[in-house]
This record gives C-alpha cells, sequence and structure tokens, in this order.
C-alpha cells in the first residue's frame, strides 16, 4: 500500500487538503496523540500572521487523522514518515495561511456569532441538547487545549471556509453530459492474468545468500534482557473476623454481584480473605525488595528473555523493558507471588547471521525471484498475448473480470481507464493483468449520473482553482520558515 500511497501522493494531498478546509473541526480527535516538538513558539511567518507550534501540530494530526480514515489499520507512523507527512503538513499548513493573508487583505473577519454557531456543531459540547460551557471546557481539557486555541482553530477555518466560497464552480449542464459519457466509457478488451503462484523457481543457496547480504537489516535478532527475580509467594494472613468486618466496612463498593449489587459481609467473605492475604503478603514482598536493595539480600534467579517471551503481563513487561540496566522493580502479582525483578543486562539487536536467519530469508526470497519472473514474463507477453475477450467494460465492471477478486478487478478497471496505450499490464501483488483495448467509445449519457459526476467536475474544478491561488499568493506575501523540508 506505502507504494501506492507515494504514486499518488500528491492527489491524495489535494483532496485531503480540500476536504480540511471544508470541514476543519468535522472530527474531534487527540492533537496530542501526534505531536510533533515542543509546544509553543513560532514555525513561520506567512505574511503578516505567525504560525504557531500548536498551529503545526494540529495540522499534522488531522492530515495524519484523516489518512487513517481512508486507509483504516493499516496506516501507522511509520507509513507517515515515509510519506513525510511531518513535512506535507507543514506546506499546507503554509498554504493556508497564505489564503488566511489573502482574507485578511479582503478584509474578511469571523465573528463571535460565527464560531457560535460552529461549536453548537459539537455534540460532545452539548448537555441536553444545548451547548454547555463547563462540558465543553472539560472536552478540551480531556484532549489537552484550551477554549483560546480550539476557537482560533476554528476561525481560521472558518475563514478558509468563506474565501472557498468565493470560489464555488457550477459547471453547466454541457460540462455535466459530456463527463458524464467520458467517465463511463465503454472498452471490449483482451485480458490475461499472470499468477506468481504458477511461477516455479528453485533459487540456489549462493542467490539466497547473496539476498541475505545485501538486506541484513530486515533480519535482525531480537532485544535480550538478562533479568534476575524473586519470587515471595502469597500467603495467609490468618485474617480475624474484625479484621475482616473491618475490611469489609471500608471497601464493601469492591464486592458486587453479577447484578452490580453489594455482597453481604458473608458472601464477601471468602474474596476478603483473598485481598488480605495479597495485601499482607505484599508487605512481606516489600521488606524483601528493601533488603535486596539495601544490599542485605539477593535475588535468587536469573535468566535471559526475548521481548516478546518476557513471562509477565504486558503492563509488567514494560516496566522490565524500559528500566535502565541496574534497576530493582518493586514488586508485582504474578501468578499467586509477588515477583521482585532487577534488569541485568540488555542485549541489542543485532543483524542474524545467514544460518540463523535462511529459514526466514528463503520464503522472502522465493517470493522476490517469482515475483522478478513474472515480471519477465508480462514484459515478453504484452504484446502477443490472445487472453480472454470482454464486451462492453466500463469503470463499473467488476463483475466482468472473472478472473479477479471484486476489490482487484476495481483496482485494474481504476488503472485500465487511467492508461493512455492501448496494451499494457498491470500490477495486483502477486497478479499481473495484461491488457489490450480493442475498440473504444463513449458511454450512454444517463441522467441518473449527473450528480456523481457534477461532484467529480466540481471538485477537480475547484482544485485547480486553489492550486493557481496559492501559485499567485506565493509570489504576493513573503514566508519566512523556520523549518527545512523535503517536499
Amino acid at each position: 500500500m506505502i507504494t501506492w500511497m507515494q504514486k499518488h501522493k500528491k492527489w491524495l494531498v489535494v483532496t485531503i487538503w480540500i476536504s480540511t478546509i471544508a470541514f476543519v473541526g468535522a472530527g474531534f480527535v487527540g492533537w496530542g496523540s501526534y505531536e510533533y516538538g515542543k509546544q509553543g513558539g513560532v514555525v513561520a511567518v506567512v505574511g503578516d500572521r505567525e504560525v504557531s507550534v500548536e498551529e503545526y501540530q494540529q495540522e499534522y494530526s488531522n492530515l495524519y487523522d484523516q489518512y487513517s480514515r481512508i486507509f483504516g489499520d493499516s496506516f501507522n507512523k511509520e507509513m507517515a514518515d515515509q510519506l513525510n507527512l511531518k513535512d506535507v503538513a507543514y506546506k499546507q499548513v503554509l498554504q493556508k495561511n497564505l489564503i488566511l493573508s489573502y482574507a485578511d487583505s479582503l478584509g474578511l473577519d469571523v465573528t463571535n456569532e460565527d464560531v457560535a454557531k460552529e461549536l453548537v456543531k459539537y455534540q460532545a459540547f452539548l448537555k441536553n441538547g444545548k451547548f454547555d460551557k463547563p462540558t465543553y471546557v472539560k472536552v478540551l481539557a480531556q484532549n489537552r487545549t484550551k477554549p483560546v486555541i480550539f476557537e482560533e482553530s476554528l476561525k481560521r477555518g472558518i475563514l478558509l471556509q468563506k474565501i472557498q466560497n468565493l470560489f464555488v464552480v457550477n459547471p453547466s449542464s454541457v460540462e455535466v453530459e459530456n463527463l458524464n459519457k467520458l467517465l463511463f466509457v465503454e472498452d471490449d478488451i483482451n485480458i490475461k492474468v499472470l499468477k506468481a503462484s504458477d511461477i516455479v523457481v528453485n533459487p540456489s543457496e549462493d542467490e539466497v545468500k547473496a539476498y541475505w547480504e545485501n538486506n541484513k537489516l530486515a533480519y535482525m535478532s531480537e532485544i535480550q534482557y538478562e533479568v534476575k527475580t524473586t519470587k515471595v509467594p502469597v500467603v495467609a494472613s490468618n485474617a480475624s473476623d474484625e479484621d475482616i468486618k473491618s475490611h469489609y466496612t471500608k471497601f464493601k463498593t469492591d464486592y458486587k454481584k453479577e447484578d452490580g449489587k453489594i455482597k453481604s459481609l458473608e458472601e464477601a467473605k471468602a474474596d476478603i480473605i483473598k485481598d488480605l492475604d495479597k495485601k499482607y503478603s505484599k508487605k512481606e514482598a516489600l521488606k524483601k525488595y528493601i533488603q535486596v536493595k539495601k544490599g542485605k539480600a539477593n535475588l535468587e534467579d536469573n535468566a535471559s528473555y526475548a521481548q516478546n517471551s518476557l513471562p509477565f503481563d504486558s503492563e509488567n513487561n514494560m516496566k522490565i523493558v524500559s528500566a535502565k540496566v541496574g534497576t530493582l522493580i518493586k514488586p508485582f502479582l504474578h501468578d499467586n507471588a509477588y515477583v521482585i525483578t532487577q534488569l541485568v543486562k540488555k542485549i541489542d539487536s543485532k543483524p542474524l547471521s545467514f544460518e540463523a536467519a535462511k529459514p526466514r530469508v528463503s520464503v522472502v526470497y522465493d517470493e522476490v525471484a517469482k515475483n522478478k519472473k513474472l515480471n519477465e514474463l508480462a514484459k515478453k507477453e504484452v504484446s502477443t498475448f490472445k487472453g480472454t475477450n470482454i464486451k462492453k467494460v466500463t469503470r463499473e465492471s467488476v463483475d466482468k473480470i472473472t478472473a479477479l477478486n471484486p476489490q482487484e478487478a476495481a483496482k485494474f478497471l481504476n488503472e485500465l481507464f487511467s492508461a493512455t496505450n492501448k496494451e499494457g499490464l498491470v500490477n495486483l501483488d502477486n497478479k499481473i493483468v495484461l491488457f489490450r483495448v480493442n475498440a473504444s467509445k463513449l458511454g450512454e449519457y444517463s441522467e441518473s449520473r449527473n450528480e456523481t459526476v457534477k461532484s467529480t467536475l466540481t471538485q477537480l474544478q475547484d482544485q485547480e482553482l486553489m492550486a493557481n491561488l496559492i501559485k499567485r499568493l506565493e509570489n504576493t506575501y513573503e514566508i519566512q520558515s523556520s523549518i527545512d523540508t523535503k517536499e
């Protein structure tokens, strides 16, 4: 997916940028999740407008969130870094401030009434259907921001929307009809699907080893943690009836039935005894912990673990992983015993030897060799293949491409109708589709598609107008930047 995203990055950015102008604040996310740098300060000056670190952070957060909505769980921080998303966000925030500077020059402004109308659109800020200021302040605090910062963001969004409204385009009926026919053009085609799974390869050990040599950093050992431990078992505290009653009085709400009702003392007694046993045993474990810390006692067991094989729960494993070498970790409960741990040594990851990496490398190289051979075969056959003939194929003819699953067919059709040559090939992961267009004609005009076509045409025209406006503004307003980008 990352390759496709990099190939279509400019298209994605324009699409997301336009939607951000139109819907600033539409999705309320925790901006702190994607913070970049420290809060406070200015990262650029555009005309007379200062671009704050917070504004830049918010732009990155919104952009990251929108990519996540488009691509789902497969999108992550690593992909964001590969796409230079921080640089993209910075470029976008500069472009937006160019437009805001233009709005200033036109005398456009945002009133308190404009802001109020936006605030009531947020369900999170409402109580009993009405805007509630305490709720508003509380929700913002939970998202690590303040009303003044949030409202400044809203003002920028509203002002951007006002500028965009000045450039609203309304395609003519002739434009809509022509694009209606063009978007739904019909092709008669021949296709042939080549599959990597049909390719047979027998790579030699030397070939596999050469691949490993060039990709060693992809085959690393796991980080090892040498840990000393001592267990202090949970033992009976021999709690008296008075101890049990006192504990119940203080913590009765901790003991509930499945229906949520509080248990009686007698019903909760067994659970209370277990908790008192744990409490007593934890005190004993803490005494042992202090003795070890003072050098008066030693930890008994020593073992080495890879990170994913540490034997405790995720929270306590993380205590070990994040500890400094030599750190003694306070007792925690595990398997009915309190465990005292100390990180003795951390052995960093390093490239595996060829023998250790060979099973994994062989599997990967097998796929690499198959795909290489598949590509060679596709290039050889693309101009001579016969394949399957399919008539009247449109962008919507997913069901006609029976050799592919629906998702693959949709991607193929998108590539087919974007192609500028009559014959070619389309890569679909471990498949390649060879195609040849035998005949092509404009689709039949359908009034039912007009709204979809009009929306597409409006967006294309809108993007072109805004792109041209930005180019002009870049020559009008001075930009003083404190960040270098790769964009």
